[in-house]
């Protein structure tokens, strides 16, 4: 059955946000992370109605777009904001997302589902290229930040902290990024298949919140 991974994934996913919001700290750094899972949660339930019930609208599809669009400066806007950055300014990160949002919905005919799988969707859209770029420029950010803070850090359950952030970010989009340039068929698939790999983050995302008890 088509798109059955993906509402696999978004049941345990879904599962998993119930727990973490019984079990979690208030505060900010969590609860940012906290959507970052609802929204992984919500693109793979999308990805299911696009593939697993076949609803291949185009509105449909854009808003599984708009979904993992704000995921990666995000999940930046998290890590800088646990590193102590509060400037207000930071909220410019959401600037590129917030564009593809509209420039999205304004060519939204243009969407297609090329293909789908039981494990990942292929999609054709507009300005892919540069869609690309903004959507793995944060992550590499991310990647980059949490190791720098890991071998940095001294205070030693910040650092723990730190290093699950780090560890999880590396082993779900390191491994994801490098798959999908093996197959020249993946590159029409790369957003559905980080989010399968992104499954991995979860699980330390997971824990990551259950283990930060800081105010940031």
């Amino acid at each position: 059955m088509n798109g059955i991974v993906s509402f696999i994934f978004a049941l345990v996913e879904f599962s998993l946000i119930i727990y973490v919001n019984r079990n979690r700290t208030k505060n900010k750094t969590n609860n940012l992370l906290f959507i970052l899972l609802i929204l992984l949660s919500i693109y793979q339930f999308f990805e299911f109605l696009i593939c697993g019930l076949d609803l291949r609208f185009p509105w449909i599809t854009y808003l599984a777009f708009v979904t993992i669009t704000f995921m990666p400066p995000l999940g930046l806007y998290a890590v800088l904001n646990f590193a102590g950055y509060k400037n207000k300014w930071l909220a410019l990160l959401f600037l590129p997302a917030l564009f593809f949002t509209v420039y999205y919905l304004i060519v939204l005919n243009e969407f297609e589902v090329l293909k789908c799988t039981p494990v990942y969707a292929a999609y054709n859209y507009p300005l892919g290229f540069l869609y690309g770029f903004f959507y793995y420029l944060p992550i590499l950010a991310v990647i980059i930040i949490t190791l720098v803070k890991y071998k940095t850090v001294k205070v030693n359950n910040i650092r723990s902290l730190w290093k699950i952030l780090f560890a999880g970010y590396s082993v779900t989009f390191i491994p994801g990024f490098i798959f999908t340039r093996l197959f020249d068929e993946m590159l029409f698939a790369v957003e559905s298949i980080l989010c399968k790999f992104a499954f991995i983050l979860v699980w330390f995302l997971v824990y990551f919140i259950k283990s930060n008890n800081s105010t940031n």
